[in-house]
C-alpha cells in the first residue's frame, strides 16, 4: 500500500474537488475512504471515456481505499437525463441485468474486483415502499431540478420532460446515503447529481461526501463527448487492433489530452511529450506511442505491439492483418447482409450496418459494397471488412 507522493499526483486527471480540504486531511491522516462510483448499464459496452474514472479509482484502490462500485440496475431502467434532448424511455429489468454482467468483465480489466465492493441500487429501490419514497422526494424541489439547462432547452424546443426524469438526481443522491460513501469519483457531467448526495447525507445525519470530478473525454472525432450512439468511441472490450486504429485516427489537437486522461502519462514524462508534440515531424510517432500506451492498459504491451504491426500492414502496406478472426456460416448465400453483419457482431445493429454500407464502409475481399440489399455469395476464406478496423474471415 502506498500514498500519493504529493497533492499534484492526487489531482492528475481531475477537474474539481468539492471538499478538497477534507480530502487532504483524510489522506494525510491515513484514513481509508469508502469511494463510490456508479454506472447505469444503458449500452452494451463501456469505453475509454468511462475509464477516465476507473483509472482514477484504481489509483485510490492501489493505496488501500475501498472502492464501492455501484451498478445502477434500477436507475438504468430509465437512465440519466443529463445532456439528453429527448425524454428517456423505460428499459426492461432483465435487459439491464444482462448488460451489467458485461460491464463487470470490462471493469475487471482496470479494477481488482476481488477488492471491490459491488452493489446494485435495486437492493433498496425494488423494496422501497410508497411512504418512504414520498418522504425522500420531499427533500427536493421540482423548480430546482427544472432549472437545469437540458430541461430548459427541451422547453424551448417543445420537447417533453418526463416526471421520472426529474427524480433521477434524487435517486442518485440517495445512493450515497445508502452506501455511506466518504467520497465519489465521477465525470464532471454528474456534479449536479452528486451534489444532491451531499445534501441528502447531511439531512440523514451523515458526513457529506467529497466529490472528485474528472474531465469529459472527447470522442475520436475530436468534437463531441465520447459516445456509442455517436460512433466516436473506443470500447474497453474492443479488440486490440481496433483500439489501436481508432486512437491513430484522432485529430492531432486532442492527442496531449488523451496522453493524460486515457493513457495516464503523468508528471515530467507528460511535459516531455507535450514539448515533443510541438515538432510536427514527431507527431506520427507520438500518436503511435499513445495508441500503444492505451492498448497496453487493456491487453498488455505484447498485444499492443502486435496491434501496431497490424495497423502498419493495413494502412501503410495495404495488406490484411496477420491474425484475422474467423466465423463459420451455414448458408453461403446471403440475402440480408445487414442482418448477417449484426449476427457476426461486426455492427451493433442492422441500422448501423445499413448506414455503413451506404457510406462505403463495408468491403468484401477489398471490394466496396454499395447496396445493403445486395445478395452476396460467400466463398471459403472470404474477408469481410467493416469500417477501417474490423476484419472477419468467413468459413463455409
Amino acid at each position: 500500500m502506498s500514498t500519493f507522493k504529493d497533492e499534484s499526483m492526487m489531482k492528475l486527471g481531475v477537474e474539481e474537488i468539492i471538499g478538497e480540504t477534507d480530502l487532504i486531511k483524510e489522506i494525510s491522516s491515513g484514513t481509508k475512504l469508502r469511494i463510490k462510483h456508479g454506472v447505469d448499464p444503458t449500452t452494451p459496452d463501456l469505453h475509454i471515456g468511462h475509464a477516465v474514472n476507473y483509472l482514477k479509482l484504481r489509483e485510490f484502490q492501489e493505496r488501500g481505499h475501498k472502492i464501492v462500485f455501484l451498478i445502477g440496475d434500477f436507475t438504468a431502467r430509465f437512465g440519466d437525463p443529463t445532456d439528453k434532448n429527448k425524454m428517456r424511455k423505460l428499459r426492461d429489468k432483465k435487459d439491464v441485468r444482462e448488460m451489467a454482467k458485461k460491464y463487470l468483465v470490462q471493469i475487471g480489466k482496470i479494477l481488482d474486483l476481488k477488492k471491490t465492493e459491488l452493489r446494485y441500487n435495486s437492493e433498496w429501490y425494488d423494496h422501497m415502499k410508497a411512504p418512504e419514497f414520498l418522504d425522500l422526494l420531499a427533500h427536493f424541489s421540482a423548480s430546482r431540478v427544472l432549472e437545469r439547462d437540458m430541461f430548459q432547452e427541451r422547453f424551448k424546443n417543445n420537447e417533453e420532460v418526463g416526471l421520472h426524469e426529474l427524480i433521477y438526481p434524487v435517486l442518485q443522491g440517495y445512493d450515497s446515503v445508502m452506501l455511506k460513501s466518504d467520497m465519489t469519483i465521477c465525470g464532471s457531467d454528474q456534479k449536479f447529481n452528486e451534489l444532491q448526495g451531499r445534501k441528502l447525507q447531511e439531512e440523514f445525519g451523515q458526513k457529506p461526501q467529497i466529490i472528485m470530478t474528472t474531465p469529459i473525454l472527447l470522442g475520436i472525432d475530436g468534437k463531441n463527448k465520447m459516445s456509442q450512439s455517436m460512433g466516436n468511441y473506443v470500447g474497453i472490450d474492443e479488440p486490440a487492433n481496433v483500439q489501436f486504429g481508432k486512437i491513430m485516427s484522432i485529430p492531432d489537437d486532442i492527442v496531449p489530452v488523451y496522453f493524460e486522461l486515457a493513457a495516464r502519462i503523468t508528471g515530467k514524462e507528460l511535459t516531455v511529450i507535450k514539448n515533443k508534440w510541438k515538432n510536427v515531424d514527431a507527431r506520427r510517432d507520438l500518436k503511435a506511442e499513445l495508441a500503444r500506451s492505451v492498448v497496453s492498459i487493456y491487453y498488455g504491451l505484447e498485444k499492443a505491439v502486435v496491434a501496431e504491426e497490424d495497423f502498419n500492414r493495413v494502412f501503410r502496406d495495404k495488406n490484411y492483418p496477420l491474425n484475422i478472426p474467423e466465423a463459420k456460416i451455414k448458408n453461403p448465400r446471403c440475402e440480408d447482409l445487414p442482418q448477417l453483419l449484426s449476427d457476426l457482431k461486426l455492427v451493433s445493429s442492422k441500422s448501423e450496418a445499413r448506414r455503413l454500407i451506404e457510406q462505403g464502409g463495408v468491403k468484401i475481399d477489398k471490394a466496396v459494397i454499395e447496396d445493403y440489399k445486395a445478395h452476396i455469395c460467400f466463398h471459403d476464406k472470404m474477408v469481410v471488412q467493416v469500417g477501417k478496423f474490423k476484419f472477419l474471415k468467413i468459413r463455409v
